[in-house]
């Protein structure tokens, strides 16, 4: 660039070599006047290994949502409340392990709900999928809809069992929405359980099965606490307001 743009932040999620099929594409573009924002530290290092420095502000949620309506959504669902629930809330690529999520369900003896739809071309794969299943399979919203709220609320586990994920948010949602998670072994899964986190492995069913038998309420409880702690809405316009000053910081000495 021949001259310094406007001061700009930059909110970035996945960088074009994270995936494989972008991973021909130049770094973002930088300048002088610019702020970078990661949503993880991956991004970050990866970021300042080419030359840009960027700041990390992890996604933030309300740590205590409105209460979903969880028996009218199973109602909907068609679903009893003694059939354990699995919920993955994300759409349906090759990236989110569909298969790993049928296989817990089925190892559980629970209902599988996936309810987001299938994208870039893997509808044909997910009706493989659903057809060769061994468990029930519900996909998509319940007739009249339901809010995320709603689809916590009637679930009994969180399903994210993805090999790759920017951030993944139903990774903190669990939390917030006291539900166990089992969630796949992808780097940025790693850096967020340092924080304390209290996870599931997709690999092994048996741990998950005996908690749903008896669900621990300490462990819910827990992951709330950490979720409030490192995740919280509440302080994102701190968070923004530093990256912001040092912008400004910018402007004022050019």
């Amino acid at each position: 660039m021949d001259a310094p743009e406007r001061p700009t932040l930059l909110h970035h999620h996945d960088l074009p070599w994270q995936r494989p099929h972008l991973a021909d594409l130049p770094p973002p573009p930088d300048d002088a006047a610019w702020a970078h924002v990661t949503i993880n530290q991956l991004s970050r290092s990866e970021l300042a290994g080419r030359g840009i420095q960027a700041t990390t502000i992890y996604n933030t949620f309300d740590p205590e949502p409105p209460a979903g309506d969880r028996v009218a959504t199973r109602g909907a669902l068609g679903l009893s409340d003694d059939i354990p629930l699995l919920l993955q809330p994300t759409r349906a690529l090759a990236r989110k392990n569909i298969p790993a999520a049928l296989d817990m369900a089925e190892a559980v003896g629970g209902t599988y709900w996936l309810l987001g739809p299938a994208e870039d071309g893997y509808g044909p794969e997910l009706e493989r999928l659903v057809t060769r299943a061994r468990c029930p399979v519900v996909l998509g919203e319940p007739e009249g809809g339901c809010s995320i709220e709603d689809a916590y609320a009637a679930c009994d586990l969180v399903l994210l069992p993805s090999s790759w994920e920017g951030f993944g948010n139903p990774s903190i949602e669990s939390a917030t929405h006291r539900r166990a998670l089992v969630i796949g072994a992808y780097p940025v899964a790693a850096e967020l359980a340092a924080f304390g986190f209290r996870w599931f492995s997709p690999a092994d069913a048996r741990p998950v099965a005996a908690w749903l038998a008896d669900a621990e309420e300490e462990l819910l409880a827990h992951n709330q606490l950490v979720a409030a702690e490192h995740f919280n809405l509440a302080d994102l316009p701190g968070r923004l307001s530093r990256v912001l000053g040092r912008m400004e910081g910018l402007a004022t000495t050019r």
